[in-house]
């Protein structure tokens, strides 16, 4: 047996189905009460009080008044502030990601920090019969693979907070603090066959209006292409791109 929030069995599903249907009945109304919420989702009064007050223990719901009313809480505000802010992001990326897309014809990404993670926002795919691609979408670890070092090294992180990033992942923070310094001094990060075999990466840090590291702007492409000269030569103009990226993205002192 279930009751109507289809809890039991696999109707979880179900529960969330209704959780977002009242989320949604908001889109034209600040305040509803909950009489003029049963008149806009299918739901008996029991039910509609459980989701709500679900919502509102994660911050989705805020509910005040005599009789109560309820109100989107703040952490809808923080979701449309993340998509707002990639959407944004985006469209600025897109035209230095053409440019050197243009340059180079290898496949250019714009990856962004998520937790210990860096996350492939967009991509332009090599038009190149020999070409590596990954993906809108594609999640690995920043301590792998140069587009993840390259955020990793303008995070300019000490050693202990290096060393809490990368517990229990079997990576020396001594060894990849040194790695990251020779980024720094460098102004590009690069990888060689460490994610695919046969692939080469080239990636530089972009950052905010509060001057912290937003992403990485990356160029890969096969060894076959990406010789040492080709690779600094992209680097070098990488950081350029960045740096205006940086610029345009609000941030005050953008590094070249």
């Amino acid at each position: 047996m279930k009751d109507e929030d289809g809890v039991g069995g696999g109707g979880g599903v179900r529960a969330v189905t209704r959780a977002l249907e009242i989320l949604m009945a908001f889109d034209s109304k600040r305040e509803l009460s909950a009489a003029e919420l049963l008149e806009r989702v299918d739901l008996s009064k029991p039910t509609l009080y459980r989701l709500l007050y679900t919502l509102e223990s994660f911050d989705f719901i805020v509910s005040e008044g005599e009789p109560l009313r309820f109100r989107l809480g703040p952490a809808i505000g923080k979701l449309a502030h993340s998509w707002l802010s990639s959407l944004d992001l985006e469209r600025s990326a897109q035209g230095f990601m053409k440019a050197i897309w243009e340059e180079t014809r290898e496949t250019v990404a714009l990856y962004v920090p998520d937790g210990k993670d860096r996350l492939c926002l967009y991509e332009m795919s090599s038009p190149e019969p020999l070409s590596f691609r990954r993906g809108a979408g594609h999640h690995d670890r920043l301590w792998r693979g140069a587009s993840g070092k390259a955020i990793l090294c303008g995070m300019h992180l000490s050693m202990d907070e290096l060393s809490r990033l990368l517990d229990g992942s079997g990576v020396d923070p001594r060894a990849l603090a040194d790695e990251l310094a020779t980024i720094d001094a460098l102004g590009y990060a690069s990888s060689r066959s460490e994610m695919i075999q046969g692939a080469v990466a080239v990636a530089v840090p972009f950052y905010d209006r509060t001057d912290r590291v937003a992403g990485s702007l990356v160029v890969y492409g096969p060894s076959t292409r990406m010789t040492v000269d080709v690779v600094e030569k992209i680097g070098e103009r990488l950081r350029t791109l960045a740096a205006d990226l940086s610029r345009n993205l609000g941030s005050i002192s953008p590094r070249r």
